[in-house]
């Protein structure tokens, strides 16, 4: 059992707390039904709960340990720390008027996480690119400008514990995503610049795969998030235009995983895709001029 207040934030910790209460459950041979009865709600709700989907009340959590016959005072009182910790508001919940639910979600799972693997055909990830090319991606989706430097702060935010080591982090990009005109030549020249750099940091692997290569069965981009914790499984992530599909049961997983391996086997080794972006920036001319 994975004490609370560890670090991971609300998004994880819900779902513990769900994985240890449908453990509990299907123990004792409950139905989803009995147990949506012992809190007044619904069979929905019990699985919204379980999935870590829904913040779930104290006062609910204790009737459900009082159904499942847990009596242990040690282990009630865990149980209830880690509800209560999982109803804290994480820290991009002060931008919860800017980003849809989905993308929060999302949040929830980076912050948690202990790697990520991902595939990019279209843009830098995030994770890596600088404001200047954040900024332009972001007027590409239709962001007001008034909410733009707060969406820029998101980004910022996430990516100060990429760059303080607390996740790993392995990019698959096509080589297209590195010549794709984003912005002008100056926040081009910074982004690739600011990839070379990332690129000698330990907990970075970057991979690039060249134009003309093709085999890969992955028709969009997606991640792969790891864990520290042992019972939380991997969850794939695929970000829609409006929505997006997290998938976390073993056969999907394992599908994307494969795709993932495949990709690696086309793509360049760190070094040689090192040596690409070097070239790519010597193309686009002399390095930006940063003015006061």
């Amino acid at each position: 059992m994975t004490s609370p207040g560890r670090p991971g934030g609300p998004t994880v910790l819900r779902i513990l707390l769900g994985i240890q209460l449908r453990r509990l459950r299907e123990g004792r041979g409950i139905s989803a039904k009995a147990a949506a009865q012992a809190i007044r709600a619904s069979e929905s709700k019990i699985s919204r709960i379980e999935l870590g989907r829904n913040a779930v009340r104290e006062v609910d959590v204790a009737d459900l340990l009082k159904m499942y016959g847990v009596t242990d005072p040690a282990e009630r009182e865990q149980l209830l720390s880690l509800a209560s910790e999982a109803n804290r508001p994480g820290w991009w919940h002060r931008f919860n008027d800017i980003l849809p639910p989905w993308f929060q979600s999302y949040i929830g799972l980076e912050t948690a996480a202990e790697s990520i693997r991902l595939y990019a055909p279209q843009f830098v990830p995030g994770l890596l690119q600088t404001e200047g090319y954040a900024a332009t991606v972001l007027a590409f989706g239709d962001i007001p400008p008034e909410e733009m430097d707060r969406h820029v702060a998101v980004r910022k935010e996430r990516q100060r514990r990429f760059a303080e080591g607390h996740l790993r982090l392995w990019a698959i990009l096509d080589e297209e995503v590195l010549r794709r005109p984003v912005g002008n030549d100056g926040v081009m020249r910074d982004q690739l610049a600011h990839l070379l750099a990332a690129s000698k940091n330990h907990n970075l692997v970057l991979q690039i795969i060249p134009r003309g290569v093709c085999g890969h069965a992955a028709p969009s981009g997606f991640s792969v998030l790891r864990f520290p914790d042992p019972d939380l499984p991997d969850i794939v992530y695929v970000e829609q235009l409006t929505s997006a599909l997290y998938l976390d049961k073993r056969p999907e997983v394992d599908r994307y995983l494969l795709a993932m391996e495949r990709m690696s086997i086309l793509g360049t080794d760190p070094r040689t895709s090192t040596r690409m972006i070097e070239e790519i920036l010597q193309e686009t001319g002399p390095p930006h001029e940063q003015h006061p």
